[in-house]
């Protein structure tokens, strides 16, 4: 039975970029991790170490830096899609990009109680993440985030769960709900005045109210009541996934002590943890195709 050569794609990972734009003396700061991937006929290159059609690795990193300074990164998927169209169209043996960002985001210094105009302390762990996949039959945008760490300290149940012979854990009418979020939701060939900016703060807008205020006797029905909001708030968006790591919030025993816990003191753990993952998808929506292939896969 013969081998043959399967997918492949080569490109440059966590290209670290910073933009500053200097236009007035109020600065703008633009901090990126770039990945970008080209798919094509580069066959040779793996079969003979044929490199006459593969452009290098380190000029899709000096591309980056080029477009950078050509076009304002921000919004990341407006920028994206710049990016990828450059290697698709100006670079003759590549047929489709992928590009992925992260975003870290930054918030201005407070001197003498107002926001200086250069000077900027980096905010939170939660990370805007972008991948663009340019391919011949469509334009797909995943927006999204990572590491968005949530919690409310009452409205979520956990009980009449199945039980085995192994069960030990106790349901409970009142527990801490926390996770650390990864979400994202794609665009396919979106119009080009979408305000990326503000789908991506009312997607996370719609999620957080959800997480909030709805009582909640699972994780799983949370994570899919927040995807829901986000496609009701946006038709533009095809569907959505949801990864969320539960992270666990144990109630201390203090029956060995002179002392009451009413659900006052918890430990944290962080290992073993439940991870939950879900999606809502738009009846009739365009597939997706290859958009959702990730370098970092969801899991």
């Amino acid at each position: 039975m013969a081998i043959v050569l399967g997918p492949f794609q080569y490109g440059k990972a966590e290209t670290r970029l910073v933009r500053i734009v200097r236009d007035t003396a109020r600065h703008e700061i633009t901090d990126l991790s770039v990945t970008t991937a080209l798919r094509g006929a580069f066959g040779p290159a793996y079969l003979a170490g044929d490199q006459r059609d593969v452009l290098p690795t380190d000029t899709q990193k000096n591309s980056a830096y080029v477009w950078a300074k050509k076009l304002n990164p921000d919004p990341i998927e407006t920028w994206g899609v710049a990016l990828a169209h450059h290697f698709v169209d100006d670079v003759e043996p590549v047929e489709s990009a992928r590009i992925e960002i992260e975003r870290f985001e930054w918030t201005r210094a407070v001197i003498d109680g107002a926001p200086h105009d250069h000077t900027f302390v980096r905010s939170g762990q939660e990370v805007r993440t972008a991948a663009v996949t340019l391919e011949a039959a469509a334009t797909h945008v995943v927006q999204g985030f990572k590491d968005l760490t949530v919690l409310k300290s009452t409205g979520s149940h956990f009980k009449d769960f199945l039980v085995d012979e192994y069960t030990t854990l106790e349901p409970t009418d009142d527990r801490i709900m926390a996770t650390a979020l990864t979400a994202r939701w794609r665009v396919t060939d979106p119009a080009v005045d979408l305000d990326w900016n503000a789908m991506y703060a009312g997607v996370r807008s719609a999620m957080l109210e959800q997480f909030a205020t709805l009582e909640s006797f699972a994780l799983q029905q949370t994570l899919w009541h927040m995807g829901r909001a986000a496609l009701e708030a946006y038709p533009e968006i095809a569907e959505i996934r949801l990864v969320a790591p539960n992270k666990h919030h144990f109630l201390v025993d203090f029956s060995r002590f002179d002392e009451a816990n009413e659900n006052e003191v918890f430990h944290a753990d962080d290992r073993p943890y439940g991870l939950i993952q879900a999606s809502a998808v738009r009846e009739g929506a365009a597939a997706a195709g290859d958009a959702w292939w990730s370098f970092t896969p969801l899991a």
